[in-house]
């Protein structure tokens, strides 16, 4: 054990979090660190402090975060900005002071401008303004990148940062009113089957773009950003634009993904779009070329991550209740 690497994740219970544990587990000289929002609190400043004197961490990935759907950002947004700005500042200050160097800051695709150019491309950051519906969690998710690349700036620390596309899989999200669109499609549609529906109705005109990515291949892009022995941008060399993109620069139209996950569920009924409901963005895609020039791809096609996704949810489901 005294050779092991002692690696603390931050939000392991969570999607990113626990997909984090399942591959870096397979590694025999990391000692994994993990603690409960029981047994820590991020949110407050003098634990988490304590926490990082004395467990002697080598490696921090901060994949903890208060997230949710818009329903979620639109009713409790001071929630939003503060605990995440909250766990974000008191584990990287902590992390600084207990002499930790190497730390992943995970992040958010909604980062960047509501109307940034497609694809987004990580120069866009501060270029507009944000979505109304998640600005404050946005601005939170900016301000951690912001305190990696000063604590890099001012004291030579490696913080780094990695910002995911639309995220989906195991440990997701399945609740009927607060999920993400993938989550929320896998339960309707599998409630749907089992009740012997003969139709679904989607939301929108099925027409807009987005781009998806599964949440084991995220966690092997974020291991493999941390260990990179050093991260060169080529023209990009600015202290002050050191975030990553990270999914897959392959989108699909929100039809293409409702008929796939009916046919992963199994579902043969009839499905209809509801042109009265609002469509969003018309596209949302993420620049990869940044993270190929360091030596990733993604590797789960979006059928076989949906496949892999309800499988889990049905292994799961008796926890989504209600």
């Amino acid at each position: 054990m005294d050779n092991k690497k002692r690696v603390f994740i931050a939000g392991h219970n969570g999607m990113v979090g626990s997909a984090i544990i399942r591959q870096l587990s397979k590694i025999d000289k990391i000692e994994l660190i993990t603690r409960s929002r029981q047994e820590l609190d991020l949110t407050n400043q003098q634990a988490v402090l304590e926490f990082f004197q004395t467990e002697k961490i080598d490696q921090v990935y901060l994949a903890a975060a208060k997230v949710g759907g818009i329903v979620a950002n639109n009713t409790y947004p001071a929630d939003f900005i503060y605990q995440n700005l909250m766990i974000q500042c008191n584990i990287i200050n902590s992390a600084h002071l207990a002499d930790i160097q190497q730390l992943l800051f995970l992040g958010s695709s909604c980062i960047y401008p509501k109307l940034a150019e497609q694809p987004m491309q990580e120069t866009a950051l501060l270029t507009g303004t944000l979505e109304e519906t998640n600005e404050p969690y946005a601005i939170a998710k900016i301000a951690g990148i912001k305190l990696c690349e000063s604590y890099n700036r001012q004291y030579g620390r490696d913080y780094r940062s990695v910002m995911p596309t639309n995220l989906y899989g195991a440990h997701d999200n399945f609740h009927p009113e607060n999920s993400h669109v993938i989550p929320a499609l896998i339960r309707r549609f599998h409630e749907a089957k089992v009740n012997g529906d003969k139709e679904v109705v989607a939301w929108g005109s099925g027409k807009p773009m987005r781009e998806f990515l599964y949440v084991d291949d995220m966690a092997a892009a974020s291991i493999h950003v941390m260990n990179l022995d050093k991260i060169t941008y080529d023209e990009n060399t600015e202290p002050m634009l050191s975030h990553i993109n990270v999914g897959t620069g392959v989108d699909c139209t929100i039809r293409g993904l409702v008929e796939t996950v009916a046919k992963v569920v199994g579902f043969e009924g009839e499905i209809k779009f509801d042109v009265t409901k609002p469509d969003g963005a018309p596209r949302k895609l993420m620049n990869v070329d940044r993270l190929k020039s360091l030596g990733w791809e993604y590797s789960v096609s979006l059928e076989d991550g949906l496949t892999l996704a309800y499988q889990w949810f049905s292994d799961n489901k008796d926890k989504f209740r209600g």
